[in-house]
């Protein structure tokens, strides 16, 4: 039985599937970290081509299920994935996942606190796009500029919705996630450049210098005052952030 509060959408076309875990270029060496493996539809090939394989699944009766058809190289955890300590799993060198759509952004970021080589991972097409939107489209968000940060993102296909029981309301995407082996620039405190990140981004219509004399005091001396961030590359926000830092 679905259960909806989870955002379950199970992959179901088995082509899909193949691409995905293809993507990830699989070997015999891997430790591969899965969340919501649903069905197993995923899982299985995950199990065929990896050493080891992590899934993370919250539904307690689709655990039970997979218990009884899992190969012995896929451990499975039943826990909500966002309170899992990933540092406490084995070392995972790879994600492949058909993520609960409700999870999309917590998990991404969570992601990105980890260290892995690449994740090939099933978003909702909307989701997917602000993944890797430019600078002044309306899709260009704080999630871009945080995933931008840390990683190389790009679209590898479109999944029309009919791949997926029951079927979600809008397409979704295939990504491809790389990280940087050292964040794409400098910046002198993350976690001030990841807040300021998200003030600016709760007020993206304003000009800069009226959300910064709301959060902290008038500053003239900064760059970027009379743009909106929506306008900024990742780079100048992080600019604007070692200025700022510097005036705290």
């Amino acid at each position: 039985m679905v259960k909806p509060r989870f955002g379950q959408h199970f992959l179901i076309d088995q082509a899909v599937a193949q691409r995905e875990v293809a993507a990830a270029g699989l070997t015999k060496e891997d430790i591969v970290l899965e969340i919501g493996p649903g069905k197993g539809i995923i899982t299985a090939l995950l199990a065929e081509q990896a050493k080891q394989v992590i899934a993370i699944e919250i539904d307690t009766h689709l655990v039970e299920e997979l218990r009884k058809k899992i190969p012995e190289n896929v451990t499975l955890i039943c826990q909500d994935a966002l309170t899992v300590d990933f540092d406490c799993l084995p070392r995972f060198t790879k994600i492949v996942s058909n993520l609960p759509f409700q999870i999309s952004s917590p998990i991404m970021f969570k992601f990105l606190q980890s260290s892995f080589s690449i994740a090939v991972l099933i978003f909702q097409k909307d989701f997917a796009e602000r993944l890797v939107a430019s600078p002044g489209s309306k899709d260009y968000s704080r999630l871009t500029v945080g995933v931008s940060y840390k990683a190389r993102c790009r679209i590898l296909e479109m999944v029309p919705r009919d791949c997926f029981s029951p079927p979600p309301k809008v397409d979704s995407a295939v990504v491809e996630l790389i990280p940087y082996k050292t964040p794409r620039f400098l910046v002198k405190d993350e976690p001030f450049f990841f807040e300021l990140t998200k003030q600016l981004f709760n007020h993206r219509r304003k000009k800069i210098r009226y959300t910064i004399r709301s959060l902290y005091r008038d500053i003239e001396d900064l760059p970027f005052l009379d743009q909106r961030v929506e306008q900024l590359t990742p780079e100048q926000i992080g600019q604007l952030s070692d200025k700022l830092y510097e005036h705290l």
